[in-house]
């Protein structure tokens, strides 16, 4: 059965609203789950370790003495990774290597070493970046396992110089994933606790007897995690609350349509409400990459996922050029973007809204989900506009460097004194004037 994928083109009357349509997606709010977020948190505060252990065996089923028991030591997280086949073991050692050496060139780049100057008269001005202390990493578990997102948040935390990462992952029934504690040995993790849910992050942003509070939590996870992420924001710092995977896909319509199909699948395999949406300027391609999609479609394990994804919210959009496709890439402003053209990088220096570009026929999006070695957390919904990639940045934080001289303090009072005057504030005006010289 093929596949309802919408079909639009630029050229149409209503183009714009029937795109509208397609990107229309609001994270849910569901009341019953934010209540319940909220009770859990509460609890948690109010209670610690006892809540915390309750909510583990009740939703995870999951029997244990204390908090301390549900705790892996380090040397069970080497064991896992000396556990592993050698070729899964080597690859997960050569993404951690590749994403490590990205950010430790995102950490040079991006100004990390703070600066100082001095004025003419003395005064001293600059910024000191220091990293955060300790950092809480919320890995998924039960339905899917996701070592890749172990290695994406937790080593630029390192990298940034975070002291201390504590990871929780649940384990629906006590299953653990081995891939993804040898993926907490190889990135650096100091603390791995078998806890999710809204109470892992209530545990993380308020601390227990046995969990340590953290200052930043980071990573993906289930509604009643976005919503619990949602409420302690301000207690602690949060990455961003992700909604549904998306890929864009600009192509000049001479990439192979089976690759083209397969990118879009690579991301509405993840979630029904995922979303995957191709321009090109050439009808007769976009038929070609439609019938990929229905010819590919029965050879995938998740094809009913995919289906629907695709069907609700995918598109094969039809353009007037390349770049009006590059327009509105910028007001999709989509999480991952492929340039897949012959000169990509011409069409890459129209873009200003994309939470990555993976550039040239050969960059498909699914390389840089595992091992490039950028950052794979990503703004979604159209956040893009405003908001980047996780990065090394993420965990640190600047302090401004005031050293007034005193020849700068007698400039510098007079002006404070005059514009604190101005709005009111005698208090502020007469600190500074008791620094001038009489």
């Amino acid at each position: 059965m093929s596949i309802a994928i919408r079909k639009l083109d630029s050229a149409d009357a209503g183009f714009r609203d029937k795109l509208s349509a397609v990107l229309a997606f609001e994270a849910s709010e569901d009341e019953a789950i934010d209540r319940a977020a909220a009770g859990i948190l509460a609890d948690v505060k109010a209670r610690g370790d006892v809540a915390v252990l309750e909510y583990t065996q009740r939703f995870d089923r999951v029997q244990a003495a204390s908090v301390a028991a549900l705790e892996i030591g380090k040397q069970a997280l080497q064991t896992a990774l000396a556990g592993l086949p050698e070729a899964r073991r080597h690859a997960l050692q050569t993404a951690a290597d590749r994403v490590r050496a990205y950010h430790e060139r995102q950490k040079k780049e991006c100004g990390s070493d703070g600066f100082l100057y001095r004025e003419a008269d003395g005064t001293e001005l600059g910024q000191k970046v220091t990293p955060l202390d300790r950092v809480g990493i919320y890995v998924p578990g039960g339905k899917a396992a996701y070592p890749s997102s172990v290695l994406m948040n937790a080593i630029p935390a390192k990298v940034a110089g975070v002291q201390e990462v504590i990871m929780v992952v649940p384990t629906p029934d006590g299953v653990k994933n081995e891939l993804v504690l040898a993926a907490a040995a190889i990135a650096g993790v100091d603390r791995v606790f078998t806890i999710g849910g809204a109470q892992a992050v209530g545990a993380l942003a308020y601390g227990t007897a046995t969990i340590p509070q953290v200052d930043k939590i980071v990573g993906p996870g289930n509604a009643y995690v976005a919503a619990a992420k949602r409420r302690v924001f301000g207690v602690v710092g949060i990455d961003m609350i992700a909604g549904p995977s998306e890929i864009l896909v600009i192509c000049d319509g001479a990439t192979d349509p089976d690759w083209i199909a397969m990118d879009l699948f690579s991301q509405a395999e993840h979630d029904e409400l995922a979303q995957s949406i191709l321009l090109c300027p050439d009808a007769d391609y976009i038929a070609k990459v439609e019938a990929s999609i229905n010819r590919l479609l029965d050879e995938m394990p998740r094809k009913e996922v995919i289906r629907t994804s695709l069907t609700d919210r995918g598109a094969l959009v039809k353009v007037r050029d390349m770049e009006e496709a590059c327009e509105i890439a910028n007001m999709i402003a989509a999480e991952h973007l492929e340039i897949s053209a012959q000169e990509p990088q011409q069409w890459a220096d129209l873009i200003r809204h994309a939470g990555a570009m993976f550039l040239g026929r050969f960059s498909s999006e699914s390389l840089g989900d595992y091992c490039a070695g950028p950052n794979h957390v990503l703004p979604t919904s159209r956040t893009a506009r405003f908001s980047s990639p996780l990065g090394v940045y993420d965990f640190q934080k600047r302090s401004s460097v005031i050293r007034v001289s005193e020849e700068g303090a007698q400039t510098l009072g007079r002006i404070a004194a005059e514009l604190a005057y101005g709005e009111g504030l005698q208090a502020h005006a007469r600190s500074a004037e008791l620094r001038l010289k009489k």
